[in-house]
């Protein structure tokens, strides 16, 4: 299951970040960690699911990817 991050837009009501993680659980996906410095976590989600997570536009949806510095 493919791993994506979860971010609320600046502005949203931190209600819409409960919804998302509704989403996450009602379409079998997994939260895995949910941040402290900004409003968002990290989920595993069935990749035929991840529209319905798109498609909220007080949200920001990304995969999830190694950073690395240089």
């Amino acid at each position: 299951m493919p791993t994506v991050n979860v971010t609320l837009k600046s502005g949203a009501n931190a209600s819409e970040l409960e919804n998302a993680k509704k989403t996450v659980t009602d379409k079998g996906g997994k939260i895995t960690n949910e941040f402290k410095l900004i409003k968002g976590f990290t989920a595993e989600f069935p990749a035929d699911s991840v529209s319905a997570l798109e498609t909220n536009e007080h949200i920001t949806v990304e995969a999830d990817s190694e950073v690395k510095t240089q």
